[in-house]
């Protein structure tokens, strides 16, 4: 469906009516909106709107950062760095100027996310929901309802996701529901993987509608029908808030239902690049643990090469390849990134034109995928070639590097992937833009 570009600055956009139990915010203070970027033309990226975004966001990261290792340790949520991040109008980085975001474009985005990743691997893959629903509002047509959105991710609120359900769900099904009010809906359902709602005041939740038609209902979770849980048990990537959300017949407004059918083009890719800029922000954490551990490294072995671990060719050999692997695994998400880019430059384009933006934003997602996962696990390995037995301490946790690179690169088949790029390459096969896991339909039956 084309929908029309965003519209040119105007003196005044009125406020929506706030909704009930979100009143919108005032501007938080201490936070002026962005001067336009000197050289940046709209749909593109330039180095010094890069840096300029990345100086704004500099402070707050590195405060995450600071924290990082304890909260790993203590297994502590990462709410306050959430909350240090909305203070700062991150949630809005993608936001236009005129309704108080940064106006970001996806390259920009996504070296900020690779960034961030670096610092805590956890928190932007807890953004990963809030990153997608911007976009889909981004992607739709001007209009009240849509600047109403675009203020409120301007002003701090976030977007959790609630789509899989787990257990004895057939596959390709979906067992939560509307149902019709007064005022609109009520959902009812159970899901699991709700990562980020646990720090959001909304959850992006898959549902069928009364008529069984595939929807998004955006749900307020300033009621007492939500309950989100952190019940979330892998071995890696514990503090993204990914745990079961429970909906006992909340509330829907009934504009904060969308059929899933009419969502942006590329959201598939832009989820699956999320977790990929995840990847290259861990291998960016490995690079800096291996420099600083090496070079703060008081002991050596007498079959080594120089009497200190820092001159050691050998080991300053392994800490620059773990840099490379780095060093690529950026430039590959920067790369996927312009490519995705250029699907939201081609939202109002003719159909064969977005059709075909759509088919290679997909493709070099998954290319991204297939490259930076095997990167991250070699990085976050060849941190322990540099080091020795002590490098396996609890308190250090330098473990927690590969844990959370492989439960990322976890998340969606590689080989399905690398099998869908060479049919699309060879046999010019269409990749699939959206897919399920379940128990296959005979075996529930």
């Amino acid at each position: 469906m084309s929908t029309p570009s965003l519209p040119e600055p105007v003196e005044r956009h009125p406020l929506p009516e706030p909704v009930e139990g979100h009143p919108l915010p005032e501007p938080v203070e201490g936070h002026p909106l962005p001067e336009p970027v000197e050289g940046r033309a709209p749909g593109t990226s330039t180095s010094s709107a890069t840096a300029s975004l990345s100086s704004k966001y500099a402070a707050v990261f590195a405060e995450i950062g600071a924290g990082s290792l304890q909260r790993e340790l203590d297994r502590e949520l990462p709410h306050d760095a959430i909350a240090a991040l909305k203070r700062a109008g991150f949630t809005g980085v993608r936001v236009p100027r005129e309704f108080g975001g940064d106006g970001a474009d996806l390259p920009q985005l996504f070296a900020l996310l690779v960034e961030l990743a670096g610092h805590d691997p956890h928190v932007p893959q807890a953004l990963r929901g809030h990153l997608a629903f911007v976009e889909d509002r981004l992607n739709a047509p001007a209009g009240p309802e849509r600047d109403a959105w675009l203020r409120r991710f301007a002003a701090g609120e976030l977007v959790g996701n609630a789509v899989t359900e787990i257990g004895n769900v057939a596959l390709g099904d979906t067992s939560t529901r509307l149902t019709a009010t007064a005022d609109g809906f009520a959902i009812t359902g159970r899901k699991y993987y709700t990562t980020g709602s646990i720090f959001a005041e909304w959850i992006d939740a898959s549902a069928l509608d009364p008529d069984g038609a595939e929807v998004a209902a955006l749900v307020s979770t300033s009621n007492g029908a939500v309950e989100v849980s952190d019940d979330w048990n892998g071995f890696g990537q514990r503090l993204t808030g990914s745990g079961t959300a429970v909906f006992s017949g909340a509330p829907v407004r009934r504009e904060h239902v969308y059929p899933f059918a009419e969502r942006f083009d590329y959201q598939t890719a832009l989820y699956q690049l999320v977790l990929v800029a995840v990847q290259a922000g861990i291998a960016r954490a490995a690079a800096r643990d291996a420099a600083d551990q090496v070079a703060n490294r008081a002991r050596t072995f007498s079959h080594g090469n120089a009497a200190r671990t820092r001159d050691d060719p050998q080991i300053l050999e392994i800490v620059g390849r773990i840099e490379a692997d780095a060093f690529a695994a950026d430039a590959i998400v920067r790369r996927a990134a312009e490519v995705l880019q250029e699907a939201y430059d081609a939202r109002d384009a003719d159909v064969e034109t977005r059709a075909a933006a759509k088919r290679a934003a997909e493709l070099a997602s998954a290319q991204a995928q297939l490259t930076v996962a095997p990167l991250a696990l070699d990085a976050a390995t060849r941190l322990f070639d540099a080091l020795g037995a002590s490098a396996t301490s609890t308190s250090l946790a330098l473990d927690r590097h590969w844990r959370n690179a492989r439960t990322v690169a976890s998340h969606n088949p590689a080989a399905f992937k690398a099998r869908i790029v060479g049919d699309a390459l060879v046999n010019d096969a269409e990749p699939p833009y959206e897919w399920a896991i379940g128990v296959p339909k005979a075996a529930t039956g």
